[in-house]
């Protein structure tokens, strides 16, 4: 149990501390986060070099209209502290994948629609079938629930070869996310082939309804920066180099450009427009049943439960020990994991006691140094890490005044059909 009350209660906005190089901070989010955190916990916070963890707290107050207005609180905040995103990338590519999709509809094409992935560069792969879908056929529809769903790798570099590379990142960057990169399939080829995208077919039985040719992505990265981590690695040829892993040209999304992304997409109108996905408001529920769905939940796809349980890809609050989630509370949420990587970013909202709040997260845990071995400590330190911040900002969150009650009505979801 928490033993104090209102550290957050009584908290005032107060400027995140921003010197050069510096990490943004609250100290008061930093206060509270220390009062309840366990040994384990403070072992954490007292080793940010080691573990390279970053923390968002967003704050969200009603008005009398119910228009949400969110406050950000800072722990050791940083987009100059690189972290592999890993499947967080997926929320930002099936956003654009949706907007796409939005300049189509007058070819007739809709996420539902057959898509036929074709190949015509080495490496690339067709897929002319979706066992998981009920009627056995991909979609654009299908691909983005497995991927909020289970995080499903395949699924996303469908995603990837229907938006291209090119007008992937750009799409990104007009937004506003101009430090974001995405530039790889999660997928053995190399980065040429990654600019490479494949041709795809829309069809309506075997009449073709809309043809995308293959495309190939001239824009230039800015790669300036070397990201150079660990002190070893295994290599493609399961060999053990000793040196750094290069991350220079991996993909890189910031956590607060992450948390803006997800925030744009469950409160639009809370953005600027120019940052805002072209969505239409089906969208927007489909995205929201998806993002909150349970894999136990699910018909199609329909998952194994022993090893795709409901806290699978929930991280706060939930995923240390494979806990239950309570019916009352719902997240909203993308997670990713690799190389000792763990992110979160998580819109949770609890409809009995009437209380809404984001976290996002990330940590990074490697004793040994050596990357590409599969030994990170995910379930010592990483799992227990989110479930404690989940546990205490939520722990606030009970307890804090709010002027108005926030209808949640938006978020709520019949899951059976």
């Amino acid at each position: 149990m928490l033993r104090k009350t209102r550290l957050l209660s009584l908290l005032v906005l107060l400027p995140a501390v921003q010197a050069a190089a510096q990490p943004k901070t609250d100290k008061k989010l930093q206060k509270l986060i220390e009062t309840y955190a366990s040994p384990l916990l403070q072992r954490v916070l007292n080793a940010p070099d080691t573990f390279h963890y970053q923390f968002i707290y967003t704050r969200i107050d009603r008005d009398k209209n119910n228009v949400p207005h969110f406050t950000n609180y800072y722990l050791n905040v940083d987009r100059n502290d690189y972290f592999n995103p890993a499947s967080t990338v997926k929320l930002p590519t099936a956003l654009a994948a949706l907007e796409k999709l939005n300049t189509m509809k007058a070819a007739g094409v809709d996420r539902n629609t057959t898509m036929l992935t074709d190949s015509a560069y080495p490496r690339e792969t067709k897929v002319y079938t979706d066992a998981s879908a009920q009627n056995g056929l991909p979609s654009i529809s299908q691909y983005v629930k497995k991927i909020f769903l289970v995080s499903d790798n395949d699924a996303y570099n469908r995603l990837y070869e229907f938006v291209g590379q090119q007008q992937l990142n750009e799409t990104l960057w007009k937004k506003g996310y101009t430090d974001v990169r995405i530039t790889r399939r999660f997928a053995g080829t190399t980065e040429e082939g990654n600019r490479h995208t494949n041709p795809i077919r829309f069809m309506n039985g075997n009449t073709l309804v809309y043809g995308q040719p293959p495309a190939y992505s001239s824009i230039p990265f800015n790669y300036s920066k070397t990201i150079l981590v660990g002190k070893g690695h295994w290599d493609d040829k399961d060999s053990l180099i000793n040196t750094p892993m290069d991350f220079t040209r991996h993909n890189n999304l910031p956590l607060e450009d992450l948390q803006q992304i997800m925030q744009s997409v469950l409160f639009p109108e809370s953005v600027p427009a120019k940052q805002r996905f072209n969505l239409a408001q089906d969208d927007y529920a489909f995205l929201y049943r998806y993002m909150s769905e349970l894999p136990s939940e699910s018909r199609f796809p329909t998952y194994d439960t022993t090893e795709y349980f409901d806290s699978y890809t929930k991280f706060f609050l939930f995923k240390a020990g494979k806990s239950k989630i309570p019916s009352n509370i719902r997240v909203f949420n993308k997670t990713g994991w690799s190389f000792g990587y763990l992110t979160d970013v998580a819109y949770i909202v609890d409809f009995k006691n009437k209380v809404e709040f984001m976290l996002t997260g990330n940590i990074y845990t490697n004793n040994d140094g050596i990357l590409n071995d599969n030994r990170y400590e995910y379930e010592s330190i990483g799992y227990p890490y989110f479930k404690e911040l989940g546990n205490i900002i939520y722990q606030e969150e009970l307890k804090r005044k709010r002027k108005h009650v926030p209808d949640l009505s938006k978020f709520v979801f019949d899951y059976k059909n």
